[in-house]
């Protein structure tokens, strides 16, 4: 399985991504910069964290008009697995492969610490690792996680299953119904507020993140072909 992590100005949780993939899956992981746009090689992309174009005009939303963004999304389009953290789930949501907007911090505070997620979703390509309710811990950093979206779009996004991860106990942003993590309709893309690639060791303080990643390769396993 050939991941591709995305770098674009301002990105700095790529080396985290990349790592996690080295030392969870041993599996072939190369950066991409974000003005190359072909992704046909890769089985799966990730966006990571960070403060893309310094955020400017409005988090993601620079990074969003990238060339690497339509490799991005002809990648989802074909059914591969694209997973966005944090920056990157801001940027899914602007070039729109997920609904809805994440706004400042209903405190208006950066966030940076473990927070309990609750495992809403255990059928997806990214949880099939986990139980079905199941909580983990997993860290946040973030200054604009308040994920948001109208009362139609939540009822459909309960309504097809497609809340993957909710915070349990503290709401750490005021993200709608505790929304911590979303994917589209057809499974395909994630986007989550919590870093995996920061919980995949026990030094770490958690290895809760790294099922994330045995998830995908799971999936891809039995989907698409050998490791």
């Amino acid at each position: 399985m050939r991941f591709a992590v995305t770098i674009f100005p301002g990105s700095n949780c790529d080396i985290d991504c990349i790592h996690a993939v080295e030392d969870v899956l041993n599996a072939s992981v190369t950066p991409v910069w974000h003005q190359e746009s072909d992704l046909s090689r890769y089985d799966a992309i990730i966006l990571p964290g960070g403060f893309s174009y310094g955020d400017y005009l409005r988090t993601g939303v620079l990074a969003s008009f990238s060339p690497v963004m339509e490799g991005v999304k002809k990648a989802a389009r074909e059914g591969k697995l694209v997973i966005g953290i944090c920056n990157g789930f801001q940027i899914l949501t602007e070039v729109g492969l997920l609904p809805g907007a994440l706004r400042r911090n209903s405190r208006l505070k950066f966030r940076c610490n473990f927070q309990t997620l609750r495992v809403e979703n255990a059928r997806t390509p990214f949880t099939c690792d986990y139980e079905q309710g199941e909580l983990i811990s997993i860290p946040i950093a973030h200054g604009e996680g308040n994920y948001y979206c109208d009362d139609a779009t939540l009822a459909e996004l309960k309504r097809n299953n497609q809340i993957v991860f909710t915070y349990a106990g503290e709401n750490p942003n005021g993200s709608v119904s505790d929304i911590a993590g979303i994917i589209n309709r057809e499974g395909n893309v994630l986007g989550m507020m919590p870093h995996p690639e920061r919980a995949i060791l026990d030094w770490m303080g958690s290895k809760d993140g790294a099922r994330v990643f045995t998830s995908m390769l799971q999936y891809w396993k039995e989907n698409c072909g050998a490791a």
